[in-house]
């Protein structure tokens, strides 16, 4: 039978045997893109980042989130790290913190396994009993309307047969008009489903129809695929606040850019700060310095990178080759990484992301520097759709420059 044709509410991962979905979780977190080409120590940065946000899964009770992050963090430190040609530049805090981080998060992931499995065992037991019961409605259903059709056929056969009969003598009228009310007066019609018991209760109808709701909070959302990213919370006094920062360097046609971080709260990626780097600017980009100050900040606050944010000073909001370039290191860190670009001069701003289908693997690939064309078609990167604006959402600066 296909589930998801007969029943479209029904959940197919949580009718997989518990050693499958396992397998998938474990699959789904091992599947990522690492590039050698990109700095081993912004994935030293993202493995903690990625660490972190396992631990705030495992603290709400998220497990199947948080077993997938730790083995992703696990991949990252253990496996991916020993092919990146940097891996001697890492200083012994970053080895050492490598080395803490491990002993930290594998023997909690032994401890998740066989928690998961029963996690899965019990909504597997449940999904099949929800799809056993939708079966017995849709049987039933088609008996009724079985019955329902055969009685209509009756209907018209018998009605055929009235518009037959030969004129009857008017002094039959009344035996007869006694005759056909007796014949075609129905019997009660069947109730459109036969209640069946359980713990001596009766389902109504009405209850019978309808289809149980399923439960999506406990299907696994891939962290890394595009049509399920988890959704970013963007405060609406961010832009009015950075462009405020920004404009000594807007009134000089000089971009400003700055770092969105956040914090990860029950499944949404609420931005909470930005900060703006020292940094040296011009017309049409602008490059950052001093990474670390911004790391230890984060690492103060707990904060997380979701994505950047800069001027257009003279442009439109869109991204250019550059931009696209820069967005893409953080797009591979994190999938739901944006781009925000405020064009003030045309009172604009666009939140954007690469198309994980095309444009992230595009850039990913792209050796060229600087400005440089790239094809339009398909597109590289198109509007989010994954960030909401919050009117009453707070927001804090921190303008890093005058450190």
């Amino acid at each position: 039978m296909d589930i998801k044709k007969q029943y479209p509410a029904m959940s197919e991962v949580q009718l997989m045997p518990p050693d499958n979905r396992l397998k998938q979780c474990f699959e789904e977190a091992t599947n990522f893109r690492f590039e050698i080409s990109r700095s081993i120590h912004r994935y030293c940065r993202s493995g903690k980042e990625i660490k972190h946000q396992a631990d705030v899964y495992m603290k709400e009770g998220d497990i199947e989130k948080a077993y997938i992050l730790y083995i992703r963090c696990i991949t990252i430190y253990l496996e991916k790290f020993e092919t990146h040609p940097e891996y001697n530049t890492l200083s012994l805090e970053q080895k050492e913190y490598i080395k803490v981080t491990l002993r930290e998060i594998l023997p909690i992931v032994e401890g998740l396994k066989p928690k998961l499995l029963e996690k899965f065992r019990l909504e597997n037991e449940r999904k099949k009993q929800e799809l056993k019961q939708l079966e017995l409605q849709r049987v039933e259903k088609l008996k009724q309307e079985e019955k329902r059709r055969k009685k209509e056929e009756e209907d018209k056969k018998l009605l055929a047969m009235t518009i037959k009969t030969p004129p009857i003598p008017a002094k039959s009228f009344a035996d007869l008009d006694d005759i056909k009310f007796k014949r075609q007066t129905p019997a009660p019609s069947a109730p459109e489903y036969i209640p069946t018991f359980n713990d001596s209760k009766a389902q109504t109808s009405k209850d019978i129809i309808k289809v149980p709701s399923v439960d999506r909070s406990t299907k696994p959302a891939s962290l890394t695929s595009g049509d399920r990213l988890r959704d970013i919370i963007v405060p609406e006094k961010l832009m009015q606040n950075f462009l405020r920062l920004a404009q000594s360097n807007t009134s000089q046609n000089i971009e400003t850019c700055g770092i969105l971080a956040g914090k990860l709260e029950r499944n949404r990626l609420v931005i909470t700060h930005f900060l703006i780097p020292k940094q040296t600017g011009s017309p049409d980009s602008c490059t950052t310095h001093n990474e670390e100050d911004i790391f230890d900040f984060q690492d103060q606050h707990n904060l997380i990178t979701v994505g950047w944010i800069h001027t257009h000073p003279t442009q439109t909001a869109f991204l250019s080759s550059v931009d696209l370039h820069t967005h893409c290191a953080y797009q591979l860190m994190m999938a739901e990484a944006i781009a925000i670009v405020c064009a003030p001069k045309y009172n604009d701003t666009g939140f954007f992301h690469l198309t994980p289908e095309h444009g992230l693997n595009f850039i990913a690939n792209c050796r060229e520097n600087g400005f440089h064309p790239h094809p339009s078609d398909p597109p590289l990167f198109t509007v989010a759709k994954h960030f909401k604006i919050d009117p009453y959402g707070s927001i804090e600066s921190v303008d890093l420059r005058k450190k």
